[in-house]
Order: structure tokens, then C-alpha cells, then sequence
């Protein structure tokens, strides 16, 4: 769906998340998460993974300044491209494990010296 060789997300909490101008379309891929896309350009803007209703799956592309934006998890490298690189922290050949998400937020929350 990202036209692309990389596809970045950022998690973004629900509650910390607002649509300030628009009003987006669901496309993409039409399962139980919900894809939205600007219905101008119909650019990939952010994704609503169903039953993780704590956080937006947010393209970082769509901050004003997505210059503070580092990977720090890559995944689904099973089907990357040869030459795409990230220097993500950590890699996956799909998701992680459901049980390592406690740890590798706690990680990434101190290396960005987010409060715990």
C-alpha cells in the first residue's frame, strides 16, 4: 500500500491523536483495521489496528517535521527489498512476539527519555 520499499508507522496514543483538517476514507487493504487515506490524493495517512484502540498507526510523513523520526523497529524484513536498509535497534522477520511489546516499548521509552 506505500508504493514504496520502506512503509514507516509510528504509534502514536489515541488520545494524543486528532484530525485537525479533513476528512479521511478508509482504503487500502478492507479488513477489521482501518486504513485512512487523504480522499483528496489518496494518500496513506494512518492506520486504526483493530483491538488496539490505545494507539494510531501514524505514516510519519505526516508531521510537519518528521526530522526527529528514527526507526527503531523494522519488520516484515521476510519481504524487503535486497539493498532496503534501516538502522532500526531492533529487526523482525515478521512482528514480534505479542509478549515482547512490554519490553521493547520500556526500551524505547528510555532511549527516547520518554517518562515511563
Amino acid at each position: 500500500m506505500s508504493s514504496s520499499a520502506y512503509s514507516l508507522s509510528a504509534a502514536i496514543p489515541s488520545d494524543g491523536f486528532e484530525i485537525t483538517k479533513g476528512e479521511p476514507v478508509i482504503g487500502g487493504l478492507h479488513g477489521a483495521s482501518k486504513h485512512y487515506f487523504c480522499g483528496h490524493c489518496m494518500t496513506w495517512m494512518f492506520t486504526r489496528p483493530e483491538g488496539l484502540d490505545w494507539f494510531v498507526n501514524l505514516r510519519p510523513t505526516m508531521l510537519d517535521e518528521p526530522g526527529w523520526f528514527t526507526p527503531f523497529i523494522e519488520t516484515w524484513t521476510s519481504e524487503k527489498l535486497p539493498w532496503a536498509t534501516t538502522p532500526a535497534v531492533h529487526s523482525y522477520t515478521a512482528l514480534p512476539a505479542f509478549e515482547d511489546f512490554e519490553g521493547l516499548l520500556a526500551e524505547f521509552a528510555e532511549a527516547a527519555n520518554l517518562p515511563a
